[in-house]
């Protein structure tokens, strides 16, 4: 069973930084795609970043370009997003998703349903 659990949200003032973690399971970390995904109140679903789940060169939303970075875990199948210099507008409940990597790391912009889907973790950047 595919299993993505997220976690490391919280509060934190505009400026700081906060580290989620996706933690995988199910499937083999090697063929697939882990993005993460935020949606902020009122607001449809955004891609902000994603890589493929053993390798580099992870793609970025624009916005966080600079801010945000990307990385993995082999051994224990996580996948992290450091995010830096928050802002207000970085508000969201973080998700992170994975699906073949044979779709590429682009596909994730799509937000289709039918990707794995883990649940979402509360960032609130506020002072």
């Amino acid at each position: 069973e595919v299993q993505l659990q997220a976690s490391g949200g919280g509060l934190v003032q505009p400026g700081g930084s906060l580290k989620l973690s996706c933690v995988a399971s199910g499937f083999s970390f090697d063929d697939f795609v882990i993005g993460w995904v935020r949606q902020a109140p009122g607001k449809e679903r955004e891609f902000v970043s994603s890589m493929v789940g053993s390798g580099d060169r992870p793609i970025y939303l624009d916005s966080v370009k600079g801010r945000f970075t990307t990385s993995s875990d082999t051994s224990k199948n996580t996948v992290y997003l450091q995010m830096s210099n928050l802002k207000p507008e970085d508000t969201a409940v973080y998700t992170c998703a994975a699906y073949s990597k044979k779709y590429g790391l682009g596909y994730i912009k799509l937000l289709y349903d039918d990707y794995y889907w883990g649940q979402g973790t509360q960032v609130t950047v506020s002072s």
